[in-house]
């Protein structure tokens, strides 16, 4: 079955760069209609170079009141939601003993409640038209220890158990669940915070050798968000070149 996505209407936040940028352009190749999210204003321009009739929606994803206001504006727009890719996070690192509490509380608005409220704000579209697909991108420091990532990986094991609820109840009614956890993610972030020494020590521990792509990401995206993946639901697809296996 191929990866068609004809006339999806499709949400992918945190799309001004990065993943979300690389699922933007994977998604409009395979015929989606793209609203694209994120709370830098460059997500515009963005829309204007992926073309295919995207449209930019300015919005941070922890204001429950703009995400019910937003979402409700692409489905004025494009007449409903087929597909959500909740993408959109942040990292924040410290240690766990001097973390701040507002940093904490900063990753978990963001990174959890923020794709809690668009996969809420997505459903009733989805569960209405008995179709739809929530891809949401957690990370391989859900599943394992990370120096550092206290309060990552706790907002990203949320998004798997948040998944896994999601699937059950929304399954009877054709709208599947799944989440993508990636190793680190060759962004221009990523490239500054595992340059040199720390970076050449975390890819000869990952057995390909090598960090994740971010058009890697996005065509698993793709992969989980169209009918060739109806059967697969709940599921935390590992995308780390087999390092959270050792």
């Amino acid at each position: 079955m191929e990866c068609d996505l004809t006339d999806r209407v499709t949400v992918v936040t945190g799309a001004a760069a990065g993943i979300g940028l690389a699922t933007a352009e994977v998604f409009v190749r395979h015929g989606a209609r793209l609203a694209l999210v994120d709370r830098d204003p460059r997500v515009a321009e963005t829309a204007e170079v992926i073309g295919g009739g995207a449209r930019a929606y300015a919005l941070d994803v922890s204001d429950a009141v703009s995400v019910t206001k937003t979402f409700e504006a692409i489905a004025a727009d494009f007449g409903t939601i087929h597909v959500l890719v909740n993408n959109a996070g942040i990292g924040i690192l410290g240690p766990a003993e001097s973390l701040a509490v507002a940093d904490w509380d900063k990753t978990i608005s963001v990174n959890l409640r923020g794709p809690f409220l668009c996969a809420r704000a997505a459903a009733p579209f989805m569960l209405r038209q008995k179709w739809g697909r929530v891809v949401t991108i957690a990370s391989q420091a859900a599943v394992i220890g990370i120096e550092g990532h206290v309060a990552y990986s706790a907002s990203k094991a949320g998004l798997i158990g948040m998944t896994n609820c999601m699937a059950i109840e929304w399954g009877p009614f054709g709208v599947t669940a799944n989440c993508i956890s990636p190793t680190v993610v060759e962004t221009e972030l990523a490239r500054v915070n595992w340059a040199g020494e720390k970076g050449e020590k975390a890819r000869a521990g990952i057995p390909t050798r090598r960090f994740a792509r971010p058009a890697e990401v996005a065509e698993a995206a793709l992969f989980l968000a169209s009918d060739a993946a109806a059967m697969i639901n709940g599921a935390n697809l590992m995308l780390d070149g087999g390092n959270t296996i050792q």
